[in-house]
Protein backbone atom coordinates (compact mmCIF):
# COMPACT_ATOMS: atom_id res chain seq x y z
CA UNK A 1 0.00 0.00 0.00
CA UNK A 2 1.44 3.33 -0.96
CA UNK A 3 0.71 6.76 0.37
CA UNK A 4 -0.41 9.67 -1.79
CA UNK A 5 1.58 12.26 0.09
CA UNK A 6 5.07 12.54 1.45
CA UNK A 7 6.01 12.37 5.08
CA UNK A 8 9.31 13.62 6.39
CA UNK A 9 11.30 12.26 9.30
CA UNK A 10 9.59 14.58 11.78
CA UNK A 11 6.17 13.28 10.73
CA UNK A 12 7.44 9.75 11.41
CA UNK A 13 8.85 10.84 14.77
CA UNK A 14 5.45 12.29 15.66
CA UNK A 15 3.71 9.06 14.65
CA UNK A 16 6.22 6.93 16.52
CA UNK A 17 5.86 8.93 19.73
CA UNK A 18 2.05 9.10 19.53
CA UNK A 19 1.89 5.31 19.11
CA UNK A 20 3.68 4.89 22.42
CA UNK A 21 2.35 7.93 24.28
CA UNK A 22 -0.97 8.92 22.76
CA UNK A 23 -1.98 10.94 25.81
CA UNK A 24 1.07 13.20 25.77
CA UNK A 25 0.49 16.92 25.53
CA UNK A 26 1.28 18.84 22.37
CA UNK A 27 4.09 20.62 24.27
CA UNK A 28 5.67 17.29 25.24
CA UNK A 29 5.30 15.96 21.70
CA UNK A 30 6.85 19.10 20.24
CA UNK A 31 9.84 18.76 22.58
CA UNK A 32 10.29 15.09 21.66
CA UNK A 33 10.44 15.83 17.92
CA UNK A 34 12.31 19.15 18.12
CA UNK A 35 9.55 21.53 17.03
CA UNK A 36 7.78 24.41 18.65
CA UNK A 37 4.20 23.60 19.75
CA UNK A 38 2.32 25.43 16.98
CA UNK A 39 3.98 23.70 13.98
CA UNK A 40 3.81 20.39 15.84
CA UNK A 41 0.06 20.74 16.33
CA UNK A 42 -0.33 21.68 12.65
CA UNK A 43 1.48 18.50 11.63
CA UNK A 44 -0.66 16.33 13.91
CA UNK A 45 -3.82 17.91 12.49
CA UNK A 46 -2.56 17.35 8.94
CA UNK A 47 -1.79 13.69 9.75
CA UNK A 48 -5.35 13.36 11.05
CA UNK A 49 -6.89 15.12 8.05
CA UNK A 50 -5.14 12.88 5.52
CA UNK A 51 -6.11 9.78 7.52
CA UNK A 52 -2.67 8.64 8.67
CA UNK A 53 -3.80 9.10 12.28
CA UNK A 54 -7.16 7.36 12.48
CA UNK A 55 -7.89 8.16 16.10
CA UNK A 56 -6.78 7.91 19.70
CA UNK A 57 -7.90 5.37 22.27
CA UNK A 58 -7.10 3.25 25.30
CA UNK A 59 -5.75 -0.30 25.26
CA UNK A 60 -8.13 -2.24 27.51
CA UNK A 61 -6.76 -5.18 29.55
CA UNK A 62 -9.57 -7.68 28.98
CA UNK A 63 -8.10 -10.20 31.44
CA UNK A 64 -8.60 -7.69 34.25
CA UNK A 65 -12.30 -7.40 33.40
CA UNK A 66 -13.14 -11.10 33.47
CA UNK A 67 -13.07 -14.27 31.43
CA UNK A 68 -13.16 -14.03 27.66
CA UNK A 69 -12.29 -16.01 24.58
CA UNK A 70 -10.45 -15.07 21.38
CA UNK A 71 -11.22 -17.10 18.27
CA UNK A 72 -9.74 -16.82 14.80
CA UNK A 73 -12.01 -18.12 12.06
CA UNK A 74 -11.24 -18.82 8.44
CA UNK A 75 -14.33 -18.13 6.34
CA UNK A 76 -14.90 -19.32 2.77
CA UNK A 77 -17.58 -17.67 0.63
CA UNK A 78 -19.47 -19.57 -2.11
CA UNK A 79 -19.25 -16.98 -4.87
CA UNK A 80 -16.16 -14.89 -5.47
CA UNK A 81 -17.88 -11.90 -6.95
CA UNK A 82 -17.15 -8.53 -5.45
CA UNK A 83 -20.77 -8.01 -4.34
CA UNK A 84 -20.75 -11.23 -2.28
CA UNK A 85 -17.43 -10.43 -0.67
CA UNK A 86 -18.65 -6.90 0.19
CA UNK A 87 -21.89 -8.29 1.61
CA UNK A 88 -19.92 -10.50 3.99
CA UNK A 89 -17.59 -7.62 4.94
CA UNK A 90 -20.51 -5.32 5.73
CA UNK A 91 -22.26 -7.98 7.80
CA UNK A 92 -19.06 -8.81 9.70
CA UNK A 93 -18.42 -5.12 10.41
CA UNK A 94 -21.86 -4.88 12.03
CA UNK A 95 -21.07 -7.66 14.55
CA UNK A 96 -19.53 -6.07 17.66
CA UNK A 97 -17.65 -9.25 18.62
CA UNK A 98 -15.76 -9.34 15.30
CA UNK A 99 -12.72 -7.21 16.01
CA UNK A 100 -10.78 -7.69 12.78
CA UNK A 101 -11.56 -8.95 9.30
CA UNK A 102 -8.99 -9.64 6.60
CA UNK A 103 -9.71 -10.62 2.98
CA UNK A 104 -6.85 -13.03 2.26
CA UNK A 105 -5.44 -15.14 -0.53
CA UNK A 106 -5.07 -18.88 -0.21
CA UNK A 107 -7.46 -21.61 0.86
CA UNK A 108 -10.15 -19.36 2.32
CA UNK A 109 -11.47 -15.84 1.76
CA UNK A 110 -11.54 -14.12 5.15
CA UNK A 111 -9.71 -14.38 8.44
CA UNK A 112 -11.69 -12.87 11.30
CA UNK A 113 -10.82 -12.34 14.96
CA UNK A 114 -13.71 -12.70 17.35
CA UNK A 115 -13.85 -11.85 21.04
CA UNK A 116 -16.55 -13.62 23.05
CA UNK A 117 -17.30 -14.31 26.71
CA UNK A 118 -17.53 -18.11 26.17
CA UNK A 119 -17.62 -20.87 23.57
CA UNK A 120 -21.42 -20.71 23.50
CA UNK A 121 -21.29 -16.94 22.93
CA UNK A 122 -18.85 -17.51 20.05
CA UNK A 123 -21.20 -20.14 18.60
CA UNK A 124 -24.09 -17.66 18.79
CA UNK A 125 -22.03 -15.15 16.81
CA UNK A 126 -21.20 -17.72 14.13
CA UNK A 127 -24.80 -18.96 14.01
CA UNK A 128 -25.90 -15.38 13.39
CA UNK A 129 -23.52 -15.09 10.46
CA UNK A 130 -24.67 -18.40 9.02
CA UNK A 131 -28.35 -17.52 9.40
CA UNK A 132 -27.81 -14.18 7.66
CA UNK A 133 -27.47 -16.05 4.35
CA UNK A 134 -24.15 -14.43 3.44
CA UNK A 135 -23.02 -17.27 1.19
CA UNK A 136 -20.66 -18.80 3.74
CA UNK A 137 -19.62 -22.17 2.34
CA UNK A 138 -17.57 -23.17 5.38
CA UNK A 139 -15.65 -21.84 8.31
CA UNK A 140 -12.92 -23.26 10.47
CA UNK A 141 -12.15 -21.81 13.88
CA UNK A 142 -9.18 -21.75 16.23
CA UNK A 143 -9.61 -20.95 19.92
CA UNK A 144 -6.68 -19.00 21.35
CA UNK A 145 -5.28 -20.77 24.41
CA UNK A 146 -3.07 -17.91 25.58
CA UNK A 147 -1.71 -14.61 24.24
CA UNK A 148 2.06 -14.36 24.78
CA UNK A 149 2.07 -10.79 23.45
CA UNK A 150 0.19 -8.24 21.37
CA UNK A 151 1.98 -5.32 19.79
CA UNK A 152 0.12 -2.06 19.30
CA UNK A 153 3.00 0.01 17.91
CA UNK A 154 3.88 -0.45 14.25
CA UNK A 155 7.61 -0.65 13.40
CA UNK A 156 7.44 2.52 11.30
CA UNK A 157 11.20 2.91 11.04
CA UNK A 158 11.55 -0.61 9.61
CA UNK A 159 8.60 -0.25 7.26
CA UNK A 160 9.15 3.29 6.03
CA UNK A 161 12.65 4.23 7.18
CA UNK A 162 14.84 6.80 5.48
CA UNK A 163 16.36 4.11 3.26
CA UNK A 164 13.13 3.84 1.23
CA UNK A 165 13.00 6.50 -1.47
CA UNK A 166 9.67 8.08 -2.24
CA UNK A 167 8.18 7.56 1.20
CA UNK A 168 9.98 10.18 3.20
CA UNK A 169 10.61 13.68 1.95
CA UNK A 170 14.17 14.28 3.13
CA UNK A 171 14.05 17.83 1.77
CA UNK A 172 10.90 18.90 3.61
CA UNK A 173 11.50 22.13 5.50
CA UNK A 174 12.13 21.75 9.21
CA UNK A 175 9.79 23.85 11.30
Amino acid sequence: MTSRFKLDRIDFQILDHLQRMGRCSNVELAEMVGLSPSPCLSRVKRLQEVGVIEGFGAHVALARLGDYLIVFSEVTIDAHRRQYLRRFEEAAAAVPEIMECYNVSGGYDFLIRIVARSVSHFQTVMDGLLEADLGIRKFQSYVVLRVPFVKHELPLDRLFGTGRPGHIDEDAPEE
